[in-house]
């Protein structure tokens, strides 16, 4: 596996290493002692989610707050996505940046987003299944997000007219947060 830095402290891309034949192909998706050796990261994936999506859907920017905030090892199991890790941290340097990759079952990249940060990600394929470990459990009282086209954060998702749920149209701007 090669671990690259992403461009904001904590954010990484992992390009894991393919074994491939006439059969198909094989690779390790995680492995906690090189996980934590490069990364730095010592907490636990405590839950696995999934989610199918259509082109143009766009979920997102969510995050959850301590003491449920998450940190996120992400991938695409089939389909094409672009995903986005926004940084919520009051004290970082880049308070506010953000970091874009494309993930798709071709290029088998992972992204993982350490707490701290919003992450949302549009469907670019036709279909996509995205594949995520969290490091806390999912806590409804405890969750927020950012609009999507919240013009401080100024993302360019490549999609003007994204189709969003109607949970994510009531998402605040990201200038009127206060955590």
């Amino acid at each position: 596996m090669k671990f690259i830095k992403g461009e904001l402290e904590g954010l990484y891309i992992i390009e894991p290493t393919i074994y491939s034949d006439d059969r198909g192909y094989f690779y390790e998706s995680y492995r906690k002692d090189l996980f934590r050796e490069k990364t730095g990261f010592l907490g636990e994936f405590v839950q696995d989610n999934e989610s199918y999506s259509t082109k143009n859907v766009l979920r997102g920017l969510h995050f959850q707050l301590p003491p449920f905030a998450q940190a996120k090892l992400v991938r695409v199991i089939h389909g094409e996505v672009l995903d986005v890790a926004v940084d919520i941290r009051k004290n970082s340097p880049t308070f506010g940046q953000h970091q874009k990759v494309v993930l798709s079952c071709e290029n088998k990249r992972m992204f993982f987003i350490p707490e701290g940060f919003a992450h949302g990600f549009l469907t670019l394929s036709e279909i996509a299944v995205f594949s995520y470990k969290c490091s806390n459990l999912y806590a409804p009282n405890y969750e927020g997000g950012f609009a999507w086209n919240d013009p401080v954060l100024k993302i360019d998702w490549t999609e003007k007219n994204p189709i969003i749920s109607s949970k994510d149209a009531q998402l605040r701007y990201f200038d009127t947060f206060t955590a």
